[in-house]
């Protein structure tokens, strides 16, 4: 697991819609919850620049955030996050309080790897398609990975990698597998481009009007032979 984050954060008294608002457009701070671990919600405020740089770090939404606030310092992830729909502005954010000797559930992000060097991309011609880019995994707060890589080289044309195939590392384990063999969905496949899709069986459509275009003019030939044959013998 790579180093924990830390986060200044103030603790803040005055709640609600209406604060919130306040909060943000007078000291360009994002209202904030901590929450979990059994203890009360607590109601914080971060500086906009602080949590916008540590965004822009992949591993921030899977990993330990150390947030200090009051003098104290809790150990917590990231839950949620609330962005501006058309501005590069946060506008809430939900951290989740954990303890180090119990599992948390995260979205950890998948990172594939040699698809340019995949045999169903070289010998095939097909193309890489992500069905996921994040999956879901139940482990200890210390066994947090930054992410899960996925290695395509081995995929075959027509194939397929299912969460069920994913290597993952001792003390890991996807939640969605224990529900039943219909959740275990497809991460990365391989297939043929959808325009190399649609001119295939157009070419074999064209093959076999051919064929048959070629078994009519034969048959269509021998009966004016036949027919040629028997005037003759008239």
């Amino acid at each position: 697991m790579a180093d924990s984050f830390e986060l200044q954060a103030e603790l803040r008294t005055d709640t609600g819609k209406g604060a919130s608002r306040r909060l943000r457009r007078e000291g360009d701070l994002v209202p904030a919850i901590l929450y979990g671990a059994g203890k009360d919600p607590q109601s914080l405020s971060i500086l906009q620049k602080d949590l916008r740089k540590a965004c822009e770090n992949e591993a921030f939404f899977s990993h330990i955030i150390s947030l200090q606030a009051g003098g104290e310092k809790q150990e917590a992830i990231l839950k949620d996050l609330q962005r501006h729909p058309s501005k590069d502005r946060i506008l809430h954010a939900d951290f989740f309080r954990v303890r180090m000797d119990q599992a948390i559930i995260v979205e950890v992000p998948l990172h594939f790897i040699n698809e340019e060097n995949c045999v169903g991309v070289k010998q095939g011609g097909g193309l890489i398609s992500h069905t996921m880019s994040s999956v879901e995994i139940s482990c200890l707060p210390g066994d947090l990975p930054e992410y899960i890589e996925v290695d395509v080289i081995d995929l075959e044309l027509g194939s397929s990698i299912h969460m069920s195939a994913l290597l993952l590392a001792e003390g890991l384990t996807i939640p969605a597998l224990a529900q039943g063999a219909d959740r275990d969905q497809v991460v990365v496949a391989c297939n043929l481009p959808r325009r190399a899709e649609e001119i295939e069986p157009a070419a074999e459509a064209l093959d076999a009007e051919a064929e048959e275009g070629a078994e009519e003019e034969s048959t269509d030939s021998d009966a004016s032979d036949e027919a040629g044959s028997d005037s003759d013998s008239e």
